[in-house]
């Protein structure tokens, strides 16, 4: 069966000034309905570069109580490699579609890695609905589990470029992680070792959201909590993240070379539900391509993550049951939420 390709479809759509029925939303969901447009707090921004150790832990730890969410500026990733990255990404999505389809995911396997499109992967959508994005995923590290096959050879720094950014990224999560750790009265290191140490596993993805003729009916993704440990979001420039606060949809502010860091569901288990895994969604432009390269930071299949058992108390039970992060993928895409 041949696969229909986002950008295929949107090309097609710009005539009629329509999208299919699969890409319409349900009214509770069409972002020219349910997103807030009344003065609405910002998502906040973390000088990840602080000296002072104490007030950053503070800020870092607030943010993942209260939103689930922030933005790290001064991150120490170079901005050269972060417009790099941007630039290979897009570059592979400019190719023609027999080239990208070499690197195509086959209909059959379990795996994500790969090229692919318009499928919901974070939970069952009953309408059978499809979101507004192609997409490719790959793992960069470690290296013990990266398969090349899924990277593209051109253009032809791809590989340079993401073999560094993966370097890079792993000491941004590192000190985000030793920050959470600290932020629970709990020394720098737990955090990290409860969700596998070395052994975390980082998958890239990269959105690619073609311009869409109704954006005010689609979603480039749905609505979704993310299943990792915590999420590395570089946007482009085209606005399109929204969170769910409040029980109101907001707009994350785009800031020029910053990273999104978004708290997933094994940060919200190992704090016993101090930290919260943020539900949120994206949306899509009429006229603008939005790309974005999130990095989900994993742990193995087979690592066990529940309450961190220094959290644990008499008056401070369990709220989670500890259970193997592969199955804790299979209850929350396969069973009802």
């Amino acid at each position: 069966m041949e696969v229909t390709w986002v950008e295929d479809i949107g090309t097609l759509s710009k005539e009629t000034n329509t999208i299919p029925e699969e890409f319409i939303r349900p009214e509770t969901e069409q972002p020219a309905i349910t997103t807030f447009e009344g003065d609405s707090p910002d998502v906040p921004t973390i000088d990840l570069s602080d000296p002072d150790q104490e007030n950053l832990v503070k800020l870092i730890s607030e943010a993942a109580e209260e939103w689930g969410i922030f933005q790290v500026v001064n991150h120490g990733i170079p901005s050269e490699l972060m417009h790099k990255l941007q630039s290979v990404g897009k570059e592979f999505f400019q190719l023609p579609r027999k080239e990208k389809e070499k690197y195509a995911r086959s209909a059959n396997t379990k795996s994500i890695q790969g090229y692919g499109t318009g499928r919901v992967f974070h939970m069952q959508d009953v309408q059978g609905k499809k979101a507004w994005n192609d997409h490719l995923y790959h793992i960069i590290w470690p290296p013990s589990n990266i398969d090349y096959k899924f990277w593209p050879q051109n253009p032809v720094s791809y590989r340079e470029t993401n073999e560094e950014y993966a370097k890079e990224v792993r000491r941004v999560v590192e000190k985000v992680l030793t920050c959470l750790s600290l932020g629970l009265g709990l020394e720098g290191h737990v955090m990290k070792e409860g969700v596998g140490g070395d052994e975390l596993e980082y998958m890239l993805k990269i959105n690619f959201y073609p311009p869409c003729p109704r954006p005010d009916l689609s979603l480039g993704l749905t609505p979704h909590v993310d299943i990792s440990t915590l999420t590395v979001l570089m946007p482009n420039e085209v606005p399109g993240l929204q969170i769910l606060k409040d029980d109101i949809w907001i707009r994350a502010n785009y800031i020029p070379n910053a990273l999104i860091i978004i708290i997933g569901d094994q940060i919200q288990i190992l704090s016993n539900g101090r930290y919260k895994s943020v539900t949120h969604r994206t949306t899509v432009d009429k006229e603008r391509t939005r790309i974005s390269w999130p990095v989900f930071v994993e742990p193995p299949g087979e690592w066990v993550v529940g309450p961190l058992s220094q959290l644990v108390t008499e008056d401070n039970p369990p709220k989670y049951k500890a259970k193997k992060f592969k199955d804790h993928v299979y209850c929350k895409l396969n069973l009802p939420q």
